[in-house]
């Protein structure tokens, strides 16, 4: 059974945010709903949440600083949810710390789909979890964790499931459309970059581990991969 969702709902449309907590809430999600950035920072902070369902435009602060200000402090799954159709705005909120996100008009039951995706990676319900050991790298999916070098990996649902697909296929290039689905369950059309803002924030932060920076490799006009796992 994949059991109950606890949802942040931050939007500042009030008919939008009942429309939307009203079909999540038949569909066994407990919705907590607020109107604003400061709002959400204070939510985040009281209650532990599974997933974060995060408008851009927000009065007070906007989303994007609230998804990096949420991202410190807390590994919670976000879905950025915003009006803006530019791919620039979509790649910021990935570069900032978002797992995903849906742009308006949305379907709430896509929404809900998205989300039941998200939730059940965080919770490693996608099958008997394992230890992936590929040099230096240890992954362990019962607990979600990875280590490099003994040292531990603080990486967001997105970022682990991205490493985790590339780590399960040692020294095999994947094409960003594999990736999409191995590592986020769909092989739907989605912006060009979102896998490249991904990629590009797993290698900041293996660039703080030796070596770290030449585990993952770019395969020009074809995919990634992860490297010789010696290295």
């Amino acid at each position: 059974m994949f059991g109950p969702i606890a949802a942040l709902l931050v939007e500042d449309d009030a008919r939008l945010a009942k429309f939307t907590a009203d079909y999540l809430a038949d569909h066994d999600v407990r919705v907590v709903h607020v109107s604003d950035g400061e709002a959400a920072l204070e939510a985040v902070a009281r209650q532990r949440f599974d997933v974060v369902l995060l408008d851009i435009v927000l009065p007070k602060r906007d989303g994007i600083s609230v998804c990096q200000l949420v991202r410190e402090r807390s590994d919670v799954p976000i879905v950025v949810i915003t009006a803006r159709v530019e791919e620039a705005d979509r790649v910021l909120g990935l570069e900032v710390g978002a797992d995903d996100y849906l742009a308006k008009p949305f379907s709430p039951r896509e929404l809900l789909a998205r989300m039941r995706a998200i939730v059940r990676r965080a919770r490693g319900q996608l099958g008997r979890p394992t230890t992936i050991v590929v040099g230096k790298l240890v992954i362990h999916e019962a607990t979600r964790t990875a280590t490099w070098a003994g040292q531990p990996l603080e990486l967001t649902t997105a970022e682990f499931d991205l490493l985790s697909a590339l780590a399960k296929r040692p020294g095999r290039v994947l094409s960003r459309e594999q990736l999409l689905r191995l590592a986020h369950g769909t092989d739907e059309k989605t912006f060009d970059r979102a896998i490249d803002v991904q990629i590009s924030r797993l290698r900041h932060k293996m660039l703080a581990y030796p070596e770290g920076s030449t585990l993952i490799r770019t395969v020009r006009g074809v995919g990634y991969m992860l490297g010789d796992p010696s290295c």
